[in-house]
């Protein structure tokens, strides 16, 4: 009997792992795009600063976003076993969220110029942080706060995907994902952070030959190409903010998810580039909504801020 008893407890175990192998395969295909806006957002987000501090800070983040997986996990296991008409609500809550912080980047650039900045205004800025420790700190918690609402997507998906697996099959494959996720997008960031180091290490190679000038030229080619990478991480990084935050408004509101997806297939008629448009067009569309989603947020923000500055003032 006791053997018997092994043998079935094997052949469960068994085909609760061929169940989350399936589910994770499935899972991870479904949060790609996702994964793709987490990689920008947050290779955006532990930028600017010091060489040596890269790579302690990306572990910093990484580990936060282990936390925020380790919260998000059961507290989505627990909401969609008692409450599930909540994790839409809230999950629209953190695309708003990404929204505000989104166009709240985007009307700062607008509405201030770009100066170049000397030692003296460094140093001014560092003091009104409190510190360089302290910016470093405020740096990695702004990271942590934007990765928490792109975690929870991630898990969310995933969720709906083995909605209707067993208990275990949903706590493996969430667990599985998050672990992959956050593996695969910090180790990323922690290879484009430190690209430059990189190529500044190729292009000091000694050595005679051919091969080792190619090796000396990518590496003077990693050194260049390094800022402009940068600068367009933010770029994209800003703009995942919209897409990902509008695209969780449309998908919220069904009104303008349909519509939202009528007008792609109606693209895709376009003779040449249909399939392009089909693709491209609910981007877009997840983009501007998301802009239109920040702006109201940041006037509202604004609004209240008049309103209690007014009431304390009298």
């Amino acid at each position: 009997m006791a053997g018997a008893s092994l043998l079935t407890l094997l052949d469960d175990i068994a085909t609760i792992l061929d169940d989350v192998a399936l589910m994770s395969k499935v899972a991870a295909k479904k949060t790609a795009g996702v994964l793709g806006d987490d990689l920008a957002l947050n290779a955006q987000q532990v930028t600017g600063f010091r060489a040596e501090r890269e790579l302690p800070v990306v572990w910093a983040v990484a580990k936060g976003s282990l936390c925020n997986k380790a919260i998000l996990v059961p507290a989505a296991l627990l909401i969609s076993a008692f409450v599930p008409w909540l994790i839409m609500p809230l999950l629209m809550l953190g695309g708003l969220f990404l929204c505000f912080e989104g166009f709240e980047k985007l009307w700062h650039k607008l509405t201030h110029k770009a100066e170049p900045h000397s030692e003296a205004d460094a140093e001014e800025r560092l003091k009104k942080a409190g510190g360089l420790e302290a910016w470093e700190q405020s740096k990695i918690k702004g990271a942590i706060r934007t990765d928490f609402v792109l975690s929870a997507e991630i898990i969310v998906l995933t969720l709906g995907i083995v909605a209707d697996s067993s208990f275990v099959t949903q706590l493996a494959t969430l667990v599985i994902i998050a672990v992959v996720i956050t593996a695969s997008v910090y180790g990323l960031v922690a290879a484009i952070v430190k690209l430059d180091d990189a190529g500044l290490y190729l292009s000091e190679r000694q050595g005679q030959g051919s091969l080792w000038d190619l090796v000396r030229r990518l590496g003077l080619l990693l050194v260049s190409a390094a800022p402009k990478l940068m600068k367009l991480l933010t770029v994209v990084g800003t703009a995942a903010m919209f897409m990902v935050g509008g695209g969780i408004i449309a998908h919220g509101i069904h009104v303008i998810g349909e519509w939202i997806e009528q007008q792609a297939v109606a693209a895709s008629a376009v003779d040449g580039v249909g399939g392009l448009l089909h693709m491209l067009l609910p981007v877009l569309m997840n983009a501007l909504l998301g802009i239109i989603a920040g702006a109201v947020v940041l006037l509202l923000m604004s609004l209240i801020g008049k309103v209690k500055q007014s009431v304390t003032s009298e």
